[in-house]
């Protein structure tokens, strides 16, 4: 009787997981439907609407991620969860950057990405169980990683958001018309303050790697290292030269998307491909 129970009660959890998560991705949705008339027609975008749908996803969101990560056995970090936990972060922070600056290019693809993200990590579940609690200098260095991957990440959007607005600049399209859209020099400062702020956080990930985490170079794992140092050389790089040498327009694009696909073949790649290919 009480193994009856039992399988009742994670079906119960198991259908209510699937509920939030399409609630979320609807919502998600529902925000998205509304910024991008706006920016097709160059009207007004109800700015109320978009808020509080993605508040109300966002809600659903963390909720969700909570039951799929923290469980009895320890923390499921499989290459879903950190996604949809990076997702997360991510809208978190444009969300909130939203009441200040007209981030409404970026937006939609954001919570695209959340949405899907979120799906994935509930219909395609996988485990990868790690057990923080017991190894606080691990939980620093992760933790570092993703802020500096959701950090950098942010970085790659606003600099397709800079390209976007400087090809529309030399083509000679008014932008002004369009109140929905950033100025350019805006765009271009946030950029490298993000940079800024993403490439310190990749040296404390690095750093906290050399130093708390003793098989950093072994079979499997090494290449995270690389592709991690390469891409801390491609931002650190960028900094110099925008600041030292005053680079602008597509150099910036290509140096930031190149940084952000490195890291995200350090942190995905193989963990991809064991998880999902292969399972």
């Amino acid at each position: 009787m009480q193994g009856i129970i039992r399988q009742l009660v994670i079906i119960l959890m198991d259908t209510m997981d699937s509920l939030i998560a399409i609630a979320a991705a609807f919502l998600y949705t529902m925000a998205i439907s509304t910024i991008i008339p706006g920016l097709v027609h160059q009207t007004g975008i109800r700015v109320k609407t978009v808020f509080i749908s993605a508040l109300l996803a966002l809600a659903f969101h963390a909720w969700l991620l909570g039951d799929l990560i923290f469980n009895a056995s320890g923390q499921n970090l499989s290459i879903l969860n950190v996604a949809s936990l990076i997702s997360l972060i991510i809208s978190l922070v444009m969300s909130g950057a939203m009441l200040k600056t007209r981030l409404w290019f970026i937006l939609p693809v954001v919570y695209s990405f959340a949405a899907l993200n979120l799906m994935a990590a509930t219909f395609l579940p996988s485990t990868f169980i790690k057990h923080l609690e017991n190894d606080p200098k691990l939980l620093m260095h992760i933790s570092l990683a993703l802020f500096s991957y959701a950090t950098l990440t942010v970085g790659a959007l606003y600099a397709l958001q800079l390209a976007w607005l400087d090809h529309k600049l030399k083509k000679k399209k008014a932008l002004v018309i369009n109140p929905n859209l950033p100025p350019l020099m805006m765009v271009e400062r946030q950029l490298f303050k993000i940079i800024l702020i993403g490439n310190g956080l990749l040296t404390g990930t690095l750093l906290t790697g050399f130093i708390f985490v003793q098989d950093m170079f072994a079979q499997g794992k090494a290449h995270k290292a690389v592709l991690s140092f390469i891409a801390w050389v491609i931002y650190s790089i960028l900094l110099w030269g925008h600041y030292q040498k005053g680079w602008r327009g597509q150099k910036v694009t290509w140096f930031a998307l190149a940084g952000a696909s490195m890291l995200t073949l350090a942190y995905f790649g193989s963990r991809f491909v064991q998880e999902i290919i292969l399972r």
